[in-house]
């Protein structure tokens, strides 16, 4: 259960004053449904309204709070023309301009003979300094109302920011004195605020220093997040290693026969992960390993040699694939190698019915299917294994962690292998994956032709064409890939059929479409018709990007290439050079490109090593967006910036490790306080651990 410490924390935004079920749903979109999360939103800068000369003293284009008497009102003849207030003080005269706003309303709010304090943006105008639409204009004995330093936040459209700062305010006059969970010594060391304290500094900056992501009240922030993020990874781990494991080592019988039909040996770093696979399956407790590898590195054969291993010790093995397609492609690949170890393999999507899919899931049962490939379909109530013994998830960061449970628990102490052609950053290895060990596939098997990458602005987009033409006439065939915006699909859907159409007035209708919003069936049979050559170009959204085999495929033409990640471009990349063919990719750009797109291109020209591609598009981009793309998975930090608290991303590991190591179900004092510091960070399913450990 949440501590009760924390209730107020968790309470809806539109218990907060001035959020009614209207504006409530803009902050909940902005920021989250709950008053913590609007405590997360902080600040991107600040307005100072403490510089308060006289009139005279006012310079243009300078936010100013100033003292002034009010001398008159002149409303307009034409009501497109500005109502205009005049103030004085003992310099000189200030002009209040206002338009389309109601005359009888200001003379009551500001009437004529009162001293009031101003305050807004000055512009001088024929002589006479001017303030339009002033921000704040208050009587002389309610000057304090004017916040001095005015904090400015990300904003959504159609909230007041006036109304946010406000809800803000009143989180913040409720927040309770929770526990210190940071060890004293530290936080005397980095001389850093407590977590009440530091949250206040945070939304209440005193200047452009205070909006650091280095400044003591952020760090400690972000600190606290990258530690509660640490301590879950580390006691589901430690729940895990708990769990009695079983060996399981098979005798290499299969294994010796599916490399003999290979038609390459294995490269070093394949045989190193299968060494430390092996070991950690013969080991008497539960393998969860994260194979790391990039497009074409050979992550498939390391996983089949793991099954098969199971397979020789009597039990069975399974492999999970995100999509349909890539559960196909998967079964497919790994058919030949089977049938050459005389092992059985079937594949189970949600598309299987009946009775064929009842033979599949009676034969898997019995134990008589050693081997099994699907989908989501694996999780189903119904599918039961005889004797599960090794699980491998494909593209993990497609599925949560609870689902990565969801499979092994269908068996006895199941191993479990993770596999990800996406490179990450070492630092988001460690916030996503920390629980696991990691194997990383560092070259390319021998065969794989590199890809030649060119840039070529869009204004040269007839070029392009003809050279495909060129290329198709060969006998090569081509992906155009269009880019994708999660918020606008319309938009993205028009692009993408407005390039097909204007493709299919060159190659006539041997180009073939296909996008996020078809059905499966329908977009799996276009696919098809792109692999078996009946079509020549293939214009898609990037739902391309993982794991469409087509080695015939020579040419990847990537629009607007400066839309797409870093990490994205080079997974698309890695669909072509799967031939014998040479194979090239086209980047097309908006000539008018940003200084981090250029570098970002630059990068991609000049390297095809997914993990230096990776680290550089966490320095360009930050962790943010590295994670922030949605189809990451990854963990969303609010406070924590990996690109600049890597540093501090270490020792949240290293604190985490002690804790666990020596306080082991949060008892102490301090493992208590730690406990709020998961709940207050929802790290919920972590702190349940505990107790069901």
């Amino acid at each position: 259960m949440r501590p009760s410490i924390l209730f107020p924390l968790f309470k809806t935004v539109t218990a907060l004053p001035g959020l009614g079920p209207r504006l409530g749903k803009l902050v909940e979109k902005l920021a989250g449904p709950h008053v913590v999360d609007l405590l997360w939103h902080l600040p991107c800068g600040v307005i100072d309204r403490r510089f308060s000369p006289k009139i005279a003293g006012a310079p243009n284009g300078r936010i100013a709070t100033l003292t002034v008497r009010v001398d008159s009102h002149a409303a307009p003849a034409n009501p497109r023309h500005p109502y205009k207030i005049r103030c004085t003080d003992e310099t000189g005269v200030l002009e209040l301009v206002y338009f389309h706003v109601r005359g009888d309303w200001l003379t009551k709010q500001i009437p004529v003979g009162r001293t009031v304090v101003v305050s807004g943006k000055v512009e001088w105008f024929h002589d006479t300094p001017q303030i339009t639409h002033p921000d704040a204009v208050v009587p002389l004995e309610s000057k304090d109302e004017i916040e001095a330093v005015e904090p400015v936040y990300p904003m959504t459209a159609g909230l007041p920011a006036k109304t946010l700062r406000k809800a803000v305010r009143s989180a913040l006059a409720e927040l309770p004195e929770l526990p210190e969970w940071q060890d004293p010594a530290w936080l005397a060391r980095r001389q850093w605020p407590v977590w009440r304290d530091a949250l206040r500094r945070a939304h209440c900056p005193e200047d452009e220093a205070d909006l650091s992501a280095l400044s003591p009240a952020r760090c400690r922030l972000a600190f606290d997040e990258l530690l509660a993020n640490q301590l879950a990874l580390a006691l589901v781990r430690q729940q895990q290693r708990r769990l009695a494991g079983r060996t399981v080592a098979g005798d290499g019988r299969l294994r010796a026969r599916a490399l003999a039909a290979l038609p390459f040996s294995l490269t070093g770093s394949q045989a190193a992960a299968l060494e430390e696979i092996y070991a950690d399956m013969a080991a008497d407790r539960r393998m969860l390993r994260l194979l790391q590898g990039d497009v074409g590195s050979g992550k498939t054969v390391v996983a089949l040699m793991a099954m098969l291993n199971a397979v020789e010790a009597g039990a069975q093995a399974a492999l999970m694939a995100p999509t349909e397609i890539l559960a196909r492609q998967h079964a497919e690949t790994l058919a030949p190698l089977c049938k050459a170890a005389g092992v059985d393999i079937a594949l189970l999507t949600g598309r299987d019915k009946g009775k064929a899919r009842q033979a599949v899931l009676d034969r898997l049962a019995s134990g008589e299917l050693p081997l099994m490939v699907g989908t989501h379909a694996l999780f189903q109530e119904d599918v039961a294994f005889k004797d599960l013994a090794l699980a491998v998830i494909d593209e993990q960061h497609r599925f949560g962690v609870h689902q990565r449970l969801q499979l092994s628990g269908k068996g006895r102490a199941v191993d479990v292998l993770v596999m990800t052609a996406t490179p990450i950053p070492r630092t988001l290895t460690l916030t996503a994956y920390g629980d696991m060990d990691v194997s990383r596939l560092t070259e390319k098997p021998a065969g794989r032709k590199p890809v030649q990458t060119v840039t070529v602005a869009l204004d040269r987009l007839e070029e392009v064409v003809q050279g495909i033409h060129r290329k198709v006439a060969e006998g090569a065939r081509a992906y155009w890939v269009c880019p994708l915006v999660e918020e606008s699909e319309q938009m993205d859907l028009a692009a993408a059929t407005e390039r097909h159409a204007f493709l299919r007035a060159t190659f006539g209708d041997r180009v073939g479409l296909v996008h996020g919003k078809m059905r499966g069936p329908d977009k799996d049979a276009v696919m098809a018709d792109f692999a078996e050559g009946r079509l020549d170009v293939l214009v898609a959204t990037t739902v391309i990007e993982v794991g469409v085999n087509v080695p015939e495929a020579t040419v990847m033409v990537i629009d607007h290439a400066e839309r797409f990640g870093l990490a994205q471009l080079h997974q698309l990349r890695g669909r072509v050079g799967r031939g014998e063919k040479p194979s090239s990719c086209l980047l097309l750009f908006d000539p008018h490109l940003t200084e981090t797109a250029r570098a970002r291109l630059k990068t991609l020209r000049d390297t095809e090593d997914g993990f230096v591609i990776a680290e550089e598009d966490l320095r360009l981009r930050g962790a943010g967006e590295v994670l922030g793309t949605r189809q990451s998975g990854l963990p969303e930090f609010r406070m924590a910036d990996l690109a600049v608290h890597g540093e501090l991303l270490a020792a949240a590991r290293d604190d985490a490790r002690l804790i666990t190591e020596r306080d082991p179900d949060l008892a102490t004092p301090r493992g208590q306080a730690l406990r709020t510091l998961l709940y207050l960070f929802e790290r919920d399913a972590a702190a349940k651990t505990l107790r069901s450990g």
